[in-house]
């Protein structure tokens, strides 16, 4: 039977639950960092990362109605995340839209949901479910730490390549410089609500089982993305890599 860990040991099992399922791991994440993807595939990466982060705002709005009042800190983190995301300068999503609009795609492609692809719509019902129904800790370990602490690690690969190899100004990838400041602070955030509130044996497990779904499920998306719109143009023997997908 598990024991109750204490937080050093709690905060290595969680960052090993997700360690070994990094989305830098999936081929089209490994081609974005190498300057072997085209315009055109970081636009349709666009037009799918949009309806993944977009709700953001309304998964945690989801989280935060149900986190038990006495968690303030909790909560008040929770309520900084939202304003960042949507009023606290600019709108995350418009930033994502304009650099968008400068891999040639358009506004209107950006926000038509008939542009995601089937694996970007399972993500995205899975953070609404996660938000809606699990235990507001599980929930913050599922969608801050499984997800959003993952975000500074794969920009920092891929944002200097964006500037390097395609020439984006910084104007246009502001977006990610934005998520590698925001995002690693948003992420440790919801280590420490997660460590302190987790204070069961059962409340332990629940986040790592969620933390490892999480990685699974940004993996799995990321992966998608290269089977659905990358593929045809780019082997993964072009890529050095010779391993078959996994369905």
């Amino acid at each position: 039977m598990p024991e109750l860990m204490n937080q050093d040991e709690f905060r290595t099992a969680l960052e090993n639950a997700i360690k070994g399922r990094s989305a830098n791991k999936s081929p089209f994440s490994i081609a974005w960092a190498t300057g072997k993807l085209s315009r055109a595939h970081l636009a349709r990466w666009a037009e799918n990362h949009y309806h993944y982060v977009g709700p953001f705002a309304d998964y945690l709005g989801y989280v935060y109605a149900r986190m038990p009042a006495r968690y303030v800190e909790a909560k008040d983190f929770l309520l900084a995340n939202m304003y960042e995301e949507e009023i606290g300068g600019d709108r995350h999503t418009d930033l994502l839209i304009r650099f968008a609009e400068s891999c040639g795609t358009t506004r209107a492609r950006v926000q038509d949901e008939d542009n995601m692809s089937a694996t970007t719509r399972a993500l995205q019902s899975w953070c609404y479910a996660v938000a809606m129904r699990e235990d507001p800790i599980v929930a913050v370990a599922g969608l801050v730490v499984g997800l959003e602490s993952q975000v500074p690690s794969i920009y920092r690969r891929q944002t200097p390549t964006l500037r390097e190899t395609y020439g984006f100004t910084d104007e246009e990838v502001e977006f990610f410089d934005l998520h590698i400041v925001s995002d690693e602070i948003h992420g440790e955030r919801g280590y420490q609500i997660v460590l302190e509130h987790a204070n069961t044996v059962e409340l332990q497990q629940r986040c790592l089982k969620i933390c490892e779904i999480g990685a699974e499920m940004r993996l799995l998306y990321t992966t998608a993305l290269y089977r659905d719109y990358v593929e045809k143009d780019l082997p993964l023997s072009a890529l050095g890599l010779d391993l078959p997908l996994a369905a």
